[in-house]
């Protein structure tokens, strides 16, 4: 045999431990979005904005709490601490929504991604669950600590906590309306560009552009329209969805006898945008 036909060992190996599947594939990525959603394991860079962000959110609750244990003066319920922090919470998607997602387009490895058992539904998926699990804490925590601040102060014993738990748990649920609305509409914008710039600025241009349309609509002489004007913003669909659940919003809107129709424009908005989200990533898988 020549020189030119000789196989040399350079200590390759097969891989021969367990191969954990999609789950498991869905489970890293599901984590990393997660870590990554608010800078852990990055530079102090990447921290700064989200937990800014954080920080503010928690010192309102701080101070929710302390004035409602001193002076029993509620500045804001579990609901009206959502529609409050919505400037805020509009602001972290549209730092967090492009790195989980802008990153790897700019970075072109979705391809590298999608040669392995990997779906595209599974890298939706484990985006938007991220996604939602990072906006839902960053309500649902202070949330908590409003709550722990009402049962710790509470003069009605065991059945004031209980109270405050029943009214923290609707709350909770309402965190989670905002956490699933914003992650689903903010991740498709960002996925439409791998420029993380353009894709901030596009978020916030959504969110807050619709806003003047609420407006515009709220003062018209139909009834009907100053009823169904709540719909053209993620904001106040939220808050009409609050007001046909509980009979009341925090925002005053008016919704009249179209409660429904705000829950069922929510439902379709978040399944459209994931629906949407899902067609992209297939067309980017079949590259």
């Amino acid at each position: 045999m020549s020189d030119a036909g000789v196989i040399h060992d350079i200590g390759y190996q097969r891989y021969e431990g367990p191969r954990l599947g999609r789950s498991a594939v869905f489970g890293a990525i599901y984590q990393h979005g997660l870590r990554a959603s608010f800078g852990l394991g990055r530079s102090a860079k990447a921290k700064i904005f989200p937990w800014l962000v954080a920080g503010i959110v928690l010192l309102v609750a701080v101070i929710n709490a302390a004035v409602k244990a001193q002076a029993n003066i509620i500045l804001f319920d579990y609901f009206s601490f959502d529609d409050t922090m919505s400037w805020l919470v509009i602001f972290f998607v549209a730092i967090v929504a492009p790195e989980l997602v802008s990153r790897d387009m700019r970075s072109g490895v979705l391809p590298l991604y999608f040669s392995r058992p990997l779906r595209a539904f599974d890298y939706i998926g484990a985006k938007f669950a991220a996604l939602a699990t990072a906006v839902f804490l960053l309500l649902g925590v202070p949330q908590l600590i409003m709550f722990l601040g009402g049962a710790f102060t509470t003069k009605k014993g065991a059945s004031g906590v209980w109270n405050e738990f029943l009214d923290l748990l609707p709350g909770w649920g309402y965190s989670v309306l905002w956490a699933l609305l914003f992650a689903s509409i903010s991740l498709l914008v960002a996925s439409i560009t791998g420029k993380r710039a353009f894709a901030a600025g596009g978020i916030v241009a959504v969110f807050l552009m619709t806003t003047p349309v609420v407006g515009v609509l709220s003062i018209l002489p139909s009834s009907t329209a100053q009823h169904l004007a709540g719909l053209a913003s993620p904001m106040s669909l939220l808050a009409g969805v609050q007001s046909w659940l509980r009979g009341q919003n925090s925002m005053d809107l008016d919704i009249g006898d179209f409660g429904v129709i705000y829950g069922i424009e929510l439902f379709c908005l978040v399944a459209a945008a994931l629906l949407l989200l899902l067609a992209r990533y297939r067309k980017v898988a079949s590259l």
